[in-house]
């Protein structure tokens, strides 16, 4: 499955789908199974899910007294998580909670895709205050018994799907996918510190151990996985695969199952992109493989054990079994088995050469890797180089434009003294000439005087006159 002589990874479309040929997409930690078939795989012998619960209908049961004993016991105990989660009926309120069952189903059908927080704004309305009771006495009750085994923290969460779901059954397919969605974020987002990495799996164990083992193939190469790189030479950190690189390591820091598939999506495109930017034809299956390889070892993600089996417990089946997000998941599935696997063969490597690289008794190519990092440090030196001179004429230039605005400012600052300075001696010169026209002149003065003095000379003259004639 692994190895072949001209590439070193190889898995086909049928390898990739369920081995029961239901369609969808299988995954090694299920055996090649998916979701669907594992559980029920995993199911005790003789006790489906359908009945699980008495039948009350008198016909007879083909099982033992003691397989039915156990079966009412079993559906009593699921009743009772029903009440605790979803709380009992309430018949004289059937009429009221119908129409705002109704109300509450045209709001959901306006949702838009993807928009979260419209759809905690609709849940907490008076019409879905019944959905949000379910989701908050769900919670609550998954926080108080939060040691519960992980597998069945799985099973309650699947099984709020699922009964969550059926509330939405007259819209179509695509709307309850986005609904449950939404759903899901606000569910796992509250129970990420409950249930990840939790104390009764080994979760943890087994992310030392891939953490070990990604770090002891840190000297594989692309060239001994097949993954077509640009036959130019680069600068050292102009790596292709670094924008997925980047995506995979983000994949710890999400909360929410749908977000983790997010990354490992965005991922895989960039792992697409970097193979269609290396060759020029379209990238195929097989590259892909060994681009997402090389691409974990490079990163060597933290806690992605972890991660993987979170989106597995508790994901959306549907996320997991179809479409773009099941292929790449089941991809990056398959990478990890590989990388747990990886041997001579698969690299076209012969057993003892493969034993030298793990020991660290051998390198990969040394003198032709010597040489393209000296190669790729001189190019990043000239670029480096070319860097600084631009950067020491743009400070020269800086410094002109510095000088000349500072010039500038300090004319306009002796332009703008000068002004002030005649304004100034305008403002007080203009309360003397007030002074001068208000109070009256010498001059008017003077020449009042010698006007009544001759009118007095005329009248003395006029009068001597007088006494002449008579």
């Amino acid at each position: 499955m692994w190895t072949d002589k001209h590439r070193g990874i190889r898995v086909s479309q049928e390898e990739l789908l369920c081995k029961n040929t239901c369609g969808y997409y299988g995954n090694p930690a299920w055996q090649g199974l998916c979701s669907k078939c594992w559980r029920e795989r995993a199911r005790p012998a003789g006790a489906p899910r359908q009945d699980t619960r008495p039948r009350n209908d008198g016909t007879p049961l083909t099982f033992s007294k003691f397989e039915e004993k156990k079966n009412i016991e079993k559906g009593h105990r699921i009743n009772t998580m029903r009440r605790l989660f979803w709380g009992s009926p309430s018949p004289p309120k059937r009429q009221e909670s119908s129409e705002s069952q109704t109300k509450a189903l045209k709001a959901y059908q306006s949702l838009e895709p993807g928009d979260f927080t419209g759809f905690l704004k609709i849940l907490r309305s008076p019409s879905s205050q019944r959905l949000q009771s379910r989701c908050t006495a769900f919670l609550n009750t998954m926080e108080a018994y939060h040691d519960l085994p992980v597998q069945k923290q799985s099973d309650l969460v699947l099984d709020f799907y699922q009964s969550f779901a059926e509330y939405f059954s007259s819209f179509p397919d695509a709307q309850v996918t986005q609904i449950m969605e939404h759903v899901e974020k606000l569910i796992m987002t509250r129970l990420h510190k409950w249930v990840f990495c939790h104390d009764s799996c080994d979760d943890e164990q087994k992310d030392l151990a891939l953490q070990r083992r990604i770090r002891s193939l840190n000297w594989v190469t692309p060239q001994m996985l097949s993954v077509p790189f640009p036959d130019k030479k680069t600068a050292v950190t102009s790596d292709p695969f670094l924008p997925a690189i980047t995506a995979i390591i983000e994949m710890d820091a999400k909360r929410a199952p749908q977000d983790k598939l997010a990354c490992v999506s965005k991922c895989s495109q960039h792992v697409f992109e970097a193979l269609s930017t290396s060759r020029s034809e379209p990238a195929n299956a097989d590259d892909f493989l060994s681009g997402l390889v090389y691409v974990v070892l490079k990163a060597n993600p933290p806690r992605l054990h972890s991660n993987m089996q979170y989106v597995i417990r508790f994901g959306l089946p549907h996320s997991l079994m179809a479409g773009e997000s099941g292929y790449y998941f089941t991809n990056l599935s398959c990478a990890m088995a590989f990388i747990e696997k990886l041997d001579g063969p698969a690299l076209n490597l012969s057993p003892e050469e493969f034993e030298g690289y793990m020991l660290r008794q051998r390198a990969p190519s040394v003198g032709n890797k010597r040489q393209q990092i000296v190669s790729d440090t001189q190019n990043l030196l000239e670029e480096l180089k070319g860097r600084q001179e631009k950067l020491d004429q743009g400070v020269v230039a800086l410094n002109v434009q510095l000088q000349k605005w500072m010039q500038a400012v300090r004319s306009q600052l002796d332009e703008a003294t000068a002004q002030f300075a005649l304004v100034q001696e305008e403002i007080t010169a203009r309360p003397e000439l007030s002074n001068v026209f208000s109070s009256p002149s010498p001059i008017a003065s003077l020449q009042g005087g010698d006007k009544d003095q001759s009118v007095q000379v005329l009248t003395d003259q006029h009068a001597r006159s007088k006494e002449t004639d008579c």
